[in-house]
C-alpha cells in the first residue's frame, strides 16, 4: 500500500512540472521587473482565479480549520463564507483602481498617496509578516500533512518533533527553485493544475468519509452525518465559539478585506492580470469556490468527529487521520502531492512577494539608482531566499502553539492585517488626510494590539478588538486630517498600463456569489441543518428571499452602471463640440 501512495505522489509532482515547463515555454524569461514580478501582465481570469485559490487554499486551511470544526462547531466556515463578499466588493472597487494606477506592489499606492515613509512603514509590516506568519505556517501545516500521510515518524523511526523539522527543511528547499527561478508566472500556472488537483482531492475526503460512516453505502452515511451531531452544523453559534457570528460581520470582513484586496502575496495575482476584465473574472471565480470552500476544509472536521470521537490530545492530526483512514492508498498518494503542491504555492507565493517587496519598496529607492532591471530582480531573489531561510526555522517552532494551528494564524495575523487595511482604506475614501496621520494611525493600532494580545489579554475575541481599534484609528486619521489637511486634493493618476474596461456581466456574478453567501449560512443555522427538524419549508422560504434581495440588488447595479455610462458619454459629446 505504501508503495502504491509514493508511485502516484511521485508521478504527480513530475506531471504538474512537466506540463508548467510546457506551458513556460515561450514565455519571456527575461529578468525585467516586469516579468519576473508580474508575469509580463499576462494571466488571464481562469489562472488568476485557480492561483488565487490555490494560495489560499493551503494545507492550513485543511489542517487547522478542520480541527477547529472537530473540537467546536461550524462557526469558522466564516474565514471561508464571508471572503465572498470581500471578493466581489474588491472586483468592482479596488481591481479597478489598481490596474487604473498600473502599480506592481500595494505600497506604491500608499507612496503616492501619502510619503515614502508610509510606503516603507507597511512595506516592514508586510516583510515581518511574510517570514514570521505567512511563511511558516504554510510550511509548518505542510509538514504535519505530509508527516503523517506517509508515516515518516514510523517508517524511519524518529520523533514527532524531528520528522516535522525534516519535511518543513524539504518543502522549502524543493520551493525555492519554483519561486526563485521561474517566477510569478510559474507559480500561477502550477498553481492552476495544482488548484484542480487539490478540488478533486479535496471533494474525495468528506466523500470517501460519508461512505466510511455509511460503510460502504453513501445514502446511509449521508442520512448519519445529517442527524447524528446537528449541533456541529451551527455556523451562528455564540460568543464562546471561535467566529462569534458579531464578529464574522465585522472585524472578520475587514481581515478578508485586508487579505483578498492589500495582501501583496494575494493581490498580486490581480495587478499581473492581462485587463480589468481578467482580473475581474479571476477574482469572482475567486469568490465563487471560496463560498464553497466549507466543503472541503471545515466538514471533514464534522465527519472525523462522528468516525473518531471527540477526545484527542491534537487536533491538528485529524485530518490526516481521516485521509489515511477512508481514502484508496494510491488516491492518498495524489492527494499528498497536489496538497505539497498547494504547500509550494503558499510559499513561492509569498517568497516571489517578497522578493518584489524587498527590490522595488526598499533596494530600488534607496541603492537602485543606475542598476539595471536585472540587478534589482537579482537583489529581491537574495532578499527573498534569505528571509525564506529564516522562515524554515521558525516554522517548526509552531508546534508548542497553545491555542492550535489556524487560532495562531489569525491571531498573529492581527498585527499586520487591519492596521495596513486601515490606511490603504482611508487613502482611498478620503483626499485630504495626510501622511502623518497614516503613520500615527500605524503606530496606535500594532502597539495597541501588542499590549491587548500580551498584557492584557482580554475575554473579547481579537476579531471585536480589531474592529473596534479599526474605527478609533479611522477617527484619528479623520481628527488630523481635519487639523492639518494635505495642501491639494489627492488625485487618483491613471497610467493606461492596461485596458481597463470593466467586465460586462461581473453584477450578475457578483449577485450569484452573493446568494450562495447567504444560503450558506441558512443552511448552516437553526433554520437549517442545525435545526431539530432539519430542512423545513422555513427554510426554502428563507433562501428564497435571498434569492429575491440578490436579484433585486444586481438589478438595481445594472441600471445605476447604465446611467453612470450615459451621463459619461453625454459629458464627452459636450466636450467635444
Amino acid at each position: 500500500m505504501e508503495t502504491f501512495t509514493i508511485l502516484s505522489f511521485v508521478f504527480v509532482l513530475a506531471l504538474v512540472a512537466f506540463l508548467t515547463y510546457r506551458k513556460m515555454r515561450g514565455f519571456n524569461r527575461s529578468e525585467s521587473k516586469g516579468s519576473y514580478f508580474l508575469g509580463g501582465r499576462s494571466l488571464t481570469g481562469g489562472v488568476i482565479g485557480a492561483s488565487l485559490l490555490l494560495t489560499n487554499l493551503s494545507a492550513t486551511n485543511f489542517v487547522g480549520m478542520s480541527a477547529q470544526s472537530f473540537s467546536g462547531n461550524m462557526t469558522n466556515m466564516a474565514y471561508e463564507v464571508t471572503s465572498g463578499i470581500c471578493l466581489v466588493i474588491i472586483a468592482f472597487l479596488l481591481v479597478p483602481r489598481y490596474l487604473k494606477q498600473g502599480i506592481t506592489t500595494i505600497p506604491d499606492f500608499l507612496a503616492d498617496r501619502f510619503d515614502p515613509q508610509v510606503k516603507g512603514f507597511v512595506s516592514f509590516l508586510f516583510l515581518i509578516s511574510f517570514v514570521f506568519n505567512m511563511i511558516p505556517i504554510t510550511l509548518y501545516s505542510g509538514a504535519i500533512a505530509i508527516t503523517r500521510m506517509f508515516h515518516i515518524q514510523e517508517i524511519f523511526g524518529i520523533s514527532y518533533q524531528t520528522s516535522i523539522w525534516i519535511t518543513v527543511w524539504c518543502i522549502g528547499i524543493i520551493g525555492f527553485f519554483y519561486a526563485i527561478v521561474g517566477g510569478l508566472k510559474a507559480v500561477a500556472i502550477s498553481d492552476t493544475f495544482n488548484g484542480i488537483g487539490l478540488a478533486i482531492g479535496g471533494l474525495l475526503v468528506p466523500f470517501f468519509g460519508i461512505l466510511a460512516l455509511g460503510k460502504g453505502h453513501f445514502g446511509a452515511g449521508f442520512h448519519h452525518f445529517i442527524s447524528a451531531t446537528p449541533e456541529k452544523f451551527n455556523a451562528i453559534g455564540s460568543n464562546t465559539d471561535v467566529v462569534p457570528f458579531g464578529a464574522a460581520l465585522t472585524g472578520l470582513i475587514l481581515v478578508n478585506f485586508y487579505y483578498w484586496g492589500t495582501d501583496q502575496s494575494i493581490i498580486q495575482r490581480a495587478l499581473a492580470a492581462k485587463d480589468l476584465k481578467e482580473g475581474q473574472k479571476g477574482v469572482l471565480l475567486a469568490g465563487f469556490f471560496k463560498v464553497l470552500t466549507p466543503l472541503v476544509v471545515v466538514i471533514p472536521g464534522i465527519i472525523a468527529f462522528q468516525l473518531f470521537g471527540g477526545k484527542t490530545s491534537n487536533p491538528d492530526l485529524m485530518y490526516t487521520q481521516l485521509v489515511n483512514k477512508v481514502l484508496p492508498a494510491p488516491l492518498v498518494g495524489v492527494f499528498a502531492a497536489v496538497m505539497f503542491g498547494s504547500v509550494l504555492s503558499v510559499f513561492n507565493g509569498v517568497i516571489n512577494s517578497t522578493a518584489t517587496l524587498f527590490a522595488l519598496n526598499v533596494y530600488e529607492p534607496l541603492f537602485g539608482k543606475g542598476k539595471t532591471d536585472q540587478e534589482i530582480v537579482r537583489k529581491g531573489k537574495r532578499f527573498g531566499f534569505l528571509l525564506g531561510i529564516i522562515s524554515l526555522f521558525i516554522a517548526p517552532l509552531i508546534m508548542y502553539a497553545p491555542e492550535g494551528l489556524f487560532q495562531y494564524v489569525q491571531v498573529v495575523s492581527g498585527f499586520f492585517n487591519v492596521p495596513i487595511f486601515t490606511v490603504i482604506f482611508m487613502g482611498y475614501v478620503t483626499k485630504r488626510v495626510p501622511a502623518i496621520a497614516a503613520k500615527v494611525s500605524l503606530v496606535f493600532f500594532v502597539g495597541t494590539y501588542a499590549i491587548l494580545q500580551l498584557i492584557i489579554k482580554p475575554e473579547m475575541s481579537f476579531l471585536y478588538q480589531e474592529a473596534i481599534l479599526f474605527v478609533i484609528s479611522c477617527v484619528i486619521m479623520l481628527v488630523i486630517g481635519k487639523i492639518k489637511p494635505r495642501k491639494t486634493a489627492y488625485v487618483l493618476p491613471t497610467k493606461n498600463v492596461v485596458d481597463i474596461e470593466p467586465w460586462a456581466h461581473r453584477f450578475e456574478a457578483g449577485g450569484v456569489i452573493i446568494f450562495m453567501v447567504m444560503a450558506s449560512y441558512i443552511l448552516c443555522s437553526k433554520l437549517g441543518f442545525a435545526g431539530e427538524n432539519g430542512l423545513t419549508g422555513m427554510t426554502a422560504l428563507a433562501i428564497l428571499i435571498a434569492a429575491l434581495i440578490s436579484f433585486i440588488g444586481v438589478v438595481f447595479f445594472k441600471r445605476r452602471d447604465r446611467k453612470n455610462k450615459a451621463v459619461i458619454e453625454s459629458t464627452h459629446e459636450v466636450t467635444i463640440k
